[in-house]
């Protein structure tokens, strides 16, 4: 019983909050917090650093590429999508804690920016930082990343 009251106290704590980027179209993505549950590629320290993605081939095909594998990987909602900005959130399968990852072309370059974060607690036990890397995975074997 105790661990449903907890579960369910987590579950009521990790939901809500304002979804990341829906606004404008950011110029750069949002810093990570403190907390371990983020990764970015923007990031400074080697604890939420991730590799940006950088686009093979034509960038516009590449982007959309990208776009079609992310929207394909499980539990996933597009929030926004542009030419330059994917913002997409992820529902966990039995707590439906989100966690949002958005994806930002650097203009002028072949760079995608990404950053992967839980919207709540404290730490996500690395599954941002494993988003991500299979993100780069499927990318790579669909040729549309370097």
């Amino acid at each position: 019983m105790e661990f449903l009251i907890l579960a369910f106290t987590l579950a009521v704590l990790n939901n809500g909050g304002p979804a990341v980027g829906t606004g404008p179209v950011p110029k750069t993505l949002a810093d990570c917090p403190k907390r371990p549950n983020c990764v970015s590629s923007e990031a400074r320290d080697a604890g939420h650093a991730v590799a940006p993605l950088v686009l093979r081939g034509d960038p516009g095909k590449s982007w959309e590429g990208i776009c079609e594998v992310v929207r394909q990987l499980p539990r996933c909602e597009v929030v926004r999508k542009s030419d330059a900005f994917l913002h997409v959130i992820f529902k966990s399968r039995i707590f439906k804690f989100i966690d949002d990852l958005e994806l930002l072309r650097v203009p002028g370059t072949e760079r995608v920016a990404i950053r992967s974060a839980s919207r709540k607690g404290y730490s996500d036990l690395g599954v941002n930082r494993k988003r991500v890397e299979k993100l780069r995975y499927l990318l790579r074997e669909k040729a549309l990343i370097d």
